[in-house]
């Protein structure tokens, strides 16, 4: 089934098509350039570029799969989470266009897709498995338990992973996406010369917020922001990377993967790579363009949903917050 697939989610404006696991296409329009002037994303702004954007991005899709609309089986669209006003932006896009072209619909949780971005990776990989989700809105741990079945097994108890290096970013006077700069600037640094403490929270949840603030005010004391940068990029996958640990011995699972955004980041790749080798797991890292949000992730998901019968009605809204899991469509339910 040739899926055409959407995400606006956030500040990217992208559009996929895919057959199966197979990425036909992919396009991103970013918009880092258009809000650096104002030190990170405006929803305002990031909801006007959209309108401007998704259109000539899915004509751009379709033509790198060399297909037209038509040769279009099904749509997947991004509804949730997310900022509300660019998710409706795609939302009704897609909307549109099943209704011109009475191709069924489905509406996909954006945390997923990441967690199925995977497969588009690796179309050989079945579940069961457990992702680490850091992104700038997101950090959770979701155990994807069989096709359609995502339970969330630690998440963030404040600030996002890729939110807090954000933050960090802009105080150490770095432009955006502030995570790559960060990292950049890390590696002129030593991770020695700084103390930055590692949080410590019950369970397998996460906690960055007081990192943030303690990396801020190493930075207004005067220390030099290459190794502020060292220590907290390290301090942060450290965690990170704990708590993946943890998390595979408590579920029980020999596959492990990386998503979002933050998942690019090359210390995080290193380090899970090692754990992952020393605990006897398989470790999946989607190539950069599949961490970082993306249309084909979406359309992965999106097909297993169609086949498995699921549809949107023209009814279905965008949501800023989902919880992941809530609508389970592989074969035996929740």
């Amino acid at each position: 089934m040739k899926v055409l697939a959407i995400d606006t989610s956030f500040d990217d404006t992208a559009a996929a098509v895919v057959d199966g696991r197979r990425v036909l296409s992919s396009i991103t329009r970013a918009q880092h350039q258009d809000h650096e002037l104002f030190g990170g994303v405006v929803p305002e702004v990031a909801s006007r570029l959209h309108v401007e954007r998704i259109l000539p991005a899915v004509d751009a899709a379709l033509e790198a799969a060399g297909l037209d609309l038509h040769a279009i089986e099904g749509i997947a669209v991004t509804n949730r989470p997310g900022l509300l006003g660019s998710l409706l932006v795609g939302l009704d896009a897609a909307k549109a266009l099943t209704l011109v072209l009475g191709t069924p619909l489905v509406a996909v949780h954006h945390i997923e897709a990441h967690v199925y971005a995977t497969f588009v990776e690796r179309p050989d990989l079945e579940a069961p498995l457990l992702c680490l989700v850091a992104s700038g809105g997101h950090t959770s741990l979701v155990h994807l338990v069989r096709p359609g079945v995502l339970r969330v097994v630690g998440r963030t108890l404040d600030d996002a992973a890729g939110e807090a290096f954000d933050k960090v970013a802009r105080a150490a006077g770095l432009g955006l996406p502030g995570g790559p700069a960060l990292s950049e600037l890390a590696r002129r640094g030593s991770a020695g010369r700084v103390p930055v403490p590692r949080p410590a929270v019950p369970g397998l949840d996460f906690s960055f917020s007081g990192l943030k603030t303690h990396a801020a005010r190493l930075l207004d004391d005067g220390a030099a922001p290459e190794d502020v940068a060292a220590a907290f990029e390290a301090a942060v996958v450290d965690v990170l990377v704990a708590r993946l640990r943890e998390a595979a011995k408590k579920t029980g699972v020999t596959t492990v993967a990386l998503g979002g955004g933050v998942a690019a980041n090359a210390l995080l790749r290193l380090r899970a790579a090692e754990m992952a080798d020393e605990e006897r797991l398989a470790l999946v890292v989607p190539r950069t363009a599949l961490c970082t949000d993306n249309a084909a992730m979406v359309g992965c998901i999106g097909h297993e949903m169609l086949e498995a019968g699921l549809r949107a009605g023209l009814e279905v809204d965008a949501r800023s917050t989902a919880a992941v899991g809530e609508l389970p469509f592989g074969a035996g339910g929740s």
